[in-house]
């Protein structure tokens, strides 16, 4: 279909997975992209001398995943058979879910070496355009001192309030930033937690189809259990029948048949047992999973009620650096004035001293 795409990027490692995105709405939910695991691959594309993950799936062919692998990307193992990555150009996070830890692992060793070899493509284009531009670029001898050295004026009592100033606002920039570092912490946790329930929920399905298959199969089992039982107390009936009567019943292979499917009969009654013996364990395991569920629910809802709370220290310090803000905004406007007013003293002093020496020559 694409020959001249297929000659140009060639894949370089290949992985089955489940893919999620983040939910562009809410930011904390995982959409599944796929409804099965599907192939992830890295590409190397020699001519641009780009990395690329690419996944297609769907009966229509349809790109789930085409990103390009940049030196700032990181991948996260959240859990051990989940990771994620941030694309900042498609505005989303993307989510892997691998079938064992050992397959996580391999993706993200490989993950780590493109994007080192994405690193070190980028610095050796930059490295080649500073080449080309120094041979190209001349730079200006001739500027004269003022240009190099613009005059600077000072006053003591404004210039110290200005510092002030700018040094409340990084103090209040840098909180807000740890802020903000928390509530994203506190979504990233969420999100594995919900990706974890995700996977609870998934396998709990599974557990309830098999329980009611199980429970279906319990009953059938009971009756032939009971059907097994009458007619095992009817040969018994048959061969203690045989045994009171001696010689005048059937033969003695009769009675070797009767004694051959009593002993069958018994032993399929006690494999019946073990299976529902299993069954019974298969149940319990059930109510744990149930339990873990419930677990993970309560764990979302804390981590949502905590990042609630975050929000609204968010709101807080926004409001806090704002206040800060106008509160600048009045000092400069104080300096300002109180510079023009100092202008307007010294053009009064000049004019002064120019009348003095005025009359004194007189």
């Amino acid at each position: 279909m694409y020959p001249h795409h297929r000659e140009r990027e060639q894949p370089i490692f290949s992985a089955r997975a489940h893919v999620f995105q983040i939910d562009p709405a809410t930011k904390r939910n995982w959409i599944p992209a796929s409804k099965h695991a599907v192939t992830v691959s890295f590409f190397y594309d020699a001519n641009r001398n780009v990395y690329r993950i690419i996944s297609v799936g769907g009966t229509k062919v349809r790109a789930i995943i085409n990103c390009s692998v940049t030196p700032s990307m990181t991948f996260t193992k959240t859990s051990q058979k989940f990771g994620q990555w941030a694309d900042s150009r498609a505005n989303t996070v993307y989510g892997l879910g691998f079938a064992t830890e050992q397959q996580l692992h391999q993706f993200a060793e490989k993950f780590k070496e493109v994007k080192d070899a994405a690193r070190l493509a980028r610095e050796k284009s930059q490295d080649k355009e500073l080449a080309n531009t120094a041979l190209t670029i001349a730079a200006p001898q001739d500027l004269s001192d003022e240009l190099q050295s613009p005059p600077v004026m000072c006053v003591n009592g404004p210039e110290d309030k200005l510092f002030r100033s700018q040094s409340a606002d990084i103090t209040l920039s840098s909180e807000k930033e740890r802020i903000k570092k928390m509530l994203s912490e506190g979504s990233i946790c969420e999100m594995n937690l919900e990706a974890e329930l995700f996977t609870l929920q998934d396998s709990n399905s599974k557990l309830v189809a098999a329980l009611h298959e199980a429970n279906a199969n319990v009953e059938q089992w009971k009756k032939q259990l009971t059907a097994y039982q009458e007619e095992t107390e009817r040969l018994r009936d048959q061969v203690a029948e045989l045994e009171a009567h001696g010689g005048h019943g059937p033969s003695d292979l009769l009675k070797d048949e009767l004694t051959q499917s009593l002993e069958e009969l018994e032993s399929l009654l006690k494999a019946k047992d073990e299976e529902i013996h299993i069954l019974q364990n298969k149940k319990a395991e059930y109510h744990d999973m149930e339990h873990d569920r419930d677990e993970a629910i309560r764990r979302l809802r804390e981590m949502e009620m905590r990042n609630s709370e975050l929000e609204r220290r968010i709101q807080n310090s926004e409001q806090n650096l704002n206040n800060s803000l106008e509160d600048r905004d009045r000092m400069d406007s104080e300096i300002q004035r109180a510079i023009e007013i100092l202008d307007i003293k010294i053009f009064d002093l000049n004019d002064l001293r120019q009348s003095l020496v005025k009359l004194i020559d007189k």
